[in-house]
């Protein structure tokens, strides 16, 4: 888990934390994408969400940025589904919460991973 640029790892069991600071930056790692993963519009736009809550990125000047993307997708998955998620990325990141974001946008990996199976069948 990485928090605020700390990195903290379970012991041997398991244990719940409680965060009381607002705005902290969290993220699991096992949610983590490694930059070679970051091959397709939808991981591409999850890893610079996750750059953003490492502190690797300044929030403010990838927002622009990500927003524009996010809408860039919408062009592209226009099921209701997908844009349910969509919408909801873009709503996190116009509130500046990029943890509900990359949440939102991790949802919809598995549809892109399905329709790029399916253009090379």
């Amino acid at each position: 888990m990485l928090i605020n640029g700390a990195v903290i790892e379970n012991g041997d069991r398991r244990s719940r934390l409680s965060i009381v600071s607002p705005n902290a930056n969290i993220l699991r790692l096992r949610d983590a994408i490694h930059p070679d993963e970051a091959r397709t519009p939808v991981r591409r736009l999850c890893y610079a969400a996750q750059l953003v809550l490492t502190g690797d990125a300044n929030a403010e000047e990838a927002q622009p940025q990500l927003l524009r993307n996010v809408e860039e997708l919408s062009r592209i998955l226009t099921d209701p589904d997908s844009r349910k998620l969509l919408t909801t990325a873009t709503e996190a990141l116009i509130d500046g919460q990029f943890y509900q974001c990359l949440k939102a946008l991790r949802a919809l990996i598995p549809r892109e991973d399905r329709l790029f199976a399916a253009t090379r069948q």
